[in-house]
């Protein structure tokens, strides 16, 4: 841990501000309205956890895995200083933090991707994220967007509360008690393990069991009868997808990935790595144990399959109700969210004309993997990420897409355009969880074979399923945020096996409309001048475990 003189003076440092930076950042507030700075600060460091009962070398936050919960105001100003302190070289040493769904409008320098909006932060270093929530409110998360250092633990859950929120009526509680958090987690460190990543438990609020191990203490949930819960249902996994439910109740869906949606009730809900959302759970059965069921689509030991000595599980428990597991059973014909009943709650206005190919950019993206390179392709290309990050090449003065590194890995879109992208589906490992930086978008077809397009009322989010063989699916979006933005699979493990592109906004305008500070000026130096022992971890074994 850093020492106390340390953290006093990161702390000192996080409440001053990159006077350039900050004066673009406040031009977006209203200048009659008192502006409240959320000073936050974190610490990266490594510690043996054992989430499942397995103890192994991790990558923490504040000590934790999940990390802490970071709460906002909507119309927060946050400065959120990280502090690396990782030193295990079986693991990544640098880091990066992105702050997944937020637009970062004027803040490019602070969207967290290494290789295209920064170089990573070194260890024994620190750096101080600072962007705006205004105009956002609901459920996100943070996580490491370098390499697959977040399947090793860095990752927690980020909250912007709406003193506004339209569906308050519908709820009675909503605070740090609700939110739960899927991931898996591996015995193995991320850089260790090759070829396919299969996990061997699955987390809900940072615990969970393998098939095997011990009975370590599964997560709990506690409700007080006849209250309403607002749960925030995070998908935090480097690859799973989840089925999530919750014995003997209905889950009243009211946001999806930080935009509200007209209230849609289901028993069941398919969730990919990334997306979030919020349900309402009427705590109206008898008071008793329920289990909470979360089913991942893959994992080692026959995960998948169910949920064996309380595997893929947590518990809700009624106040009252005994210490004990649950005997409760899963529906056998649950009613599963189908994703094209979702619609905003108040009308988006979809960018375009109501056809296909009516935007005024049009991309389509295959998708591709070549088994002897063990890469995805995306139009024929690996993604790479670059030394010099793209925001740093376009600051310099590059301005031309063809230039930009990676090259054509790169697309220029104008800025005040209308843009349609379409991602064939059925690529192996599918059904890919893209996610866009810098924006959410129109759903104006959902993955499916005969999902239909939907120019009226699609759902608007930030991370969307490509489907299986024979789905098409297609996004809009408008181009008002200048910057170089990562659309990716949020599977870790193909996203840094090259499957991805950047979106290159507003080139001519990112330096105007994106000052950077002058500690993110000094990242690229640090981060080039470190030794190759601190940026190639050492390969461990896999443990023998059964």
């Amino acid at each position: 841990m850093p020492s106390f003189a340390r953290l006093l003076s990161t702390t000192l440092a996080s409440v001053v501000l990159a006077s350039t930076a900050s004066a673009s950042i406040l031009q977006l507030f209203d200048p009659l309205d008192l502006v409240n700075i959320n000073h936050q600060s974190i610490v990266i460091s490594n510690q043996n956890m054992s989430p499942d009962g397995f103890d192994r070398p991790s990558t923490v936050v504040n000590g934790t895995i999940p990390g802490p919960l970071i709460k906002a105001q909507k119309g927060d100003l946050m400065q959120i200083n990280v502090i690396n302190d990782l030193t295990d070289n079986t693991m990544y040493r640098a880091t990066s933090i992105h702050w997944h769904g937020m637009n970062q409008h004027g803040t490019t320098w602070a969207d967290g991707a290494a290789g295209v909006n920064q170089c990573p932060i070194s260890p024994q270093e620190s750096f101080q994220y600072q962007f705006s929530t205004t105009n956002q409110a609901g459920t996100f998360w943070y996580h490491s967007h370098y390499r697959t250092q977040y399947c090793d633990g860095l990752r927690g859950p980020f909250v912007i509360y709406d003193p506004q929120d339209p569906a308050a009526y519908m709820y009675d509680v909503d605070d740090e008690t609700t939110i739960i958090t899927l991931s898996e987690w591996y015995h193995l460190q991320s850089p260790s393990i090759t070829g396919v990543a299969a996990s061997d438990a699955t987390l809900i609020n940072g615990q969970g069991r393998y098939p095997g191990g011990p009975l370590v203490d599964l997560a709990v949930i506690n409700v007080v009868p006849g209250k309403r819960y607002r749960f925030r249902i995070l998908a935090m996994s480097c690859d799973p997808n989840y089925i999530f439910s919750i014995d003997g109740h209905q889950l009243t869906i009211i946001e999806a990935d930080g935009q509200n949606v007209r209230p849609v009730t289901v028993d069941s809900i398919d969730i990919l790595s990334g997306q979030r959302y919020s349900v309402v759970l009427n705590a109206d059965q008898p008071v008793d144990n329920y289990w909470i069921r979360a089913l991942p689509n893959s994992g080692n030991y026959n995960l998948s399959t169910g949920y064996v000595d309380g595997t893929n599980s947590g518990i809700l428990r009624y106040v009252g109700a005994d210490i004990v597991d649950p005997t409760t059973i899963a529906l056998d014909d649950p009613v599963q969210l189908d994703e094209t009943t979702l619609h905003p709650l108040v009308p988006i206005p979809v960018p375009g004309l109501p056809y296909s190919g009516g935007a005024d950019v049009n991309i389509n993206l295959a998708l591709d993997f070549n088994v002897d390179a063990w890469r995805f392709y995306i139009n024929g290309i690996s993604f790479d990420p670059p030394t010099i990050p793209v925001l740093l090449q376009i600051l310099s003065g590059e301005q031309l897409a063809q230039n930009l590194l990676p090259q054509g890995m790169v697309y220029s879109i104008p800025k005040n355009s209308s843009v349609e992208i379409s991602i064939p589906g059925g690529v192996i490992s599918s059904p890919h969880p893209f996610h866009l930086h810098g924006h959410t978008f129109s759903v104006v077809r959902s993955a499916g074979n005969d999902t239909a397009f939907n120019y009226l009322n699609p759902v608007v989010r930030d991370v969307v399923s490509t489907g299986d063989v024979g789905s098409n699916t297609t996004i809009r979006f408008r181009t008002d945020n200048a910057g170089p933005w990562i659309l990716h699979c949020h599977i870790d493990w193909h996203f840094d096996l090259g499957l991805a592109v950047v979106l290159a906004e507003d080139i001519t305008d990112i330096s105007l409309l994106n000052p950077t500070p002058t500690e993110w000026d000094n990242l690229c130096p640090a981060f080039n001048n470190l030794d190759a022992s601190i940026t190639s971890p050492q390969i461990v074994p896999t443990p023998a475990i059964y």
